[in-house]
């Protein structure tokens, strides 16, 4: 996962001179669970097909000129890239509305975590 790579594919796109904003939201993985527990590592596995379905859905949003998805799958330590995304729009009520469902969509539907 290269940010900047992803953000060099966003520019590529055609359609990019109309955007006003990039949001991206880049996961980490953290050292505890969401109920404080310790974590030394984090088992990731990406559903890919349903993942190109949620950056689809994602683009047919009003004001959406692109979305881009990552996820890093394996073992992973604290600190570790889980997942980008960056969403690509016209303004901020559209954008920031756009990025935040799409990272919840993926945690839903692509993504499963073990945590150790």
């Amino acid at each position: 996962m290269d940010l900047m790579k992803m953000m060099e594919k966003m520019r590529a796109n055609p359609e990019f001179q109309s955007a006003g904003m990039v949001l991206i939201h880049n996961g980490v993985a953290r050292n505890t669970s969401r109920d404080g527990k310790p974590v030394n590592e984090l088992t990731v596995k990406a559903d890919r097909e349903m993942l190109k379905e949620v950056v689809s859905l994602a683009k047919k949003r009003t004001g959406i000129i692109d979305v881009l998805a990552e996820v890093n799958e394996g073992t992973l330590r604290p600190g570790d890239d889980v997942m980008l995304v960056a969403v690509a729009g016209d303004f901020r009520e559209n954008v920031f509305p756009a990025l935040m469902d799409t990272v919840d969509e993926i945690k839903r539907k692509v993504t499963k975590k073990e945590e150790r």
